[in-house]
């Protein structure tokens, strides 16, 4: 996964691993500045009803959590597993960090630091999302 261009920076979390998603959270910026986000949430039977929010994230809160998705690099990837039990997926694409838990084969099985790391990390997505998208 080759780095954004010029700084700008990807962060997306999935619910669902490799099935069809319930919850999209993509955050898009670049450091020192304010970012997007977008909430796509799946719902009704099959999935088939979308709904989207919309919101900014301040620059303090996109340093903090560039910061905070740094945690992830390094930590083990599976494409056809889910290895953290948390049936979610996060895609970083930073210019420090390129990394995908569901990219390709890495690092075996992950301890149960590694775990509650994954944990922390999507969770503060999560909240932050739900804090700011409207």
């Amino acid at each position: 996964m080759a780095p954004p261009p010029s700084g700008e920076f990807s962060i997306r979390l999935t619910k669902s691993f490799g099935k069809t998603p319930t919850e999209k959270i993509e955050i898009i910026g670049e450091p020192n500045r304010p970012a997007t986000v977008k909430v796509t949430n799946h719902v009704g039977a099959q999935n088939q009803t979308i709904l989207t929010k919309q919101g900014e994230i301040d620059a303090g809160d996109v340093n903090t959590l560039t910061d905070l998705v740094k945690q992830l690099a390094g930590l083990p990837s599976n494409p056809t597993e889910d290895i953290y039990g948390l049936d979610t997926r996060i895609v970083l694409s930073t210019f420090e960090v390129q990394w995908d838990n569901g990219e390709e084969m890495e690092g075996g099985s992950p301890s149960e630091e590694n775990k509650q790391t994954f944990k922390d990390v999507g969770d503060s997505i999560q909240a932050l999302a739900r804090r700011t998208a409207k």
